[in-house]
């Protein structure tokens, strides 16, 4: 049986928006954060630890510091999204014009700035492999990652297209303690925390 381009697509579409539903009726009721992939729905399954929302907090404010007002480093809902690529992802921190926070529904990716993520110690691979994929798909131009774990991180930036499909080309690494440029701001990164043995985020 040959399924028609058209018929292929609509079939995508109504799959992701079957995980759209489960992922937004599951939100209150089950425990972790979920998002959305070309391969599926992505569960973390932790709550984040104090140390991961205080990397995000402390980031957060660094950056409102160095941008002009009408830039915001934004925590929390909503997420970003592009039904047609099938993903739905949500970043620890979204640097995006305040203008552009003023719509209904999910964010447009391509109105981010930058995503910043704190990298989970539950699923660190979504945050090292899955957000580095799926953010240059999205149009988003700039993402860093902060690493906990290890007191590293990494900015990624270029987007380029590649036989795989869209891809950053330019990756700067970091360690905690260098000053560390995302989009047009330059922040320190001293003083952000580790995770220690209990911490499960």
């Amino acid at each position: 049986m040959t399924i028609a381009p058209d018929d292929a697509q609509q079939g995508a579409s109504h799959l992701y928006r079957a995980m759209r539903d489960f992922v937004q009726s599951s939100d209150d009721t089950l425990p972790g954060k979920f998002e959305i992939t070309k391969e599926g729905i992505v569960h973390d399954m932790m709550s984040p630890s104090g140390r991961h929302e205080l990397t995000t907090l402390r980031l957060r404010k660094r950056l409102e510091k160095v941008m002009p007002e009408e830039i915001v480093a934004h925590t929390g809902e909503p997420d970003v999204e592009d039904e047609p690529e099938g993903v739905m992802r949500r970043p620890d921190l979204m640097v995006i014009a305040e203008e552009d926070m003023d719509i209904e529904g999910s964010f447009d990716p391509r109105s981010l700035i930058a995503a910043v993520e704190v990298v989970s110690r539950s699923n660190p691979s979504n945050d090292w492999v899955g957000k580095v994929r799926d953010y240059p798909l999205l149009g988003i131009p700039v993402y860093a990652v902060f690493d906990p774990r290890t007191g590293t991180g990494a900015v990624f930036t270029d987007i380029h297209t590649t036989p795989d499909g869209p891809r950053y080309a330019t990756r700067k690494d970091f360690v905690y303690g260098e000053d560390v440029t995302i989009a047009d701001w330059t922040i320190p990164t001293q003083n952000l925390p580790l995770y220690r043995g209990e911490d499960q985020a």
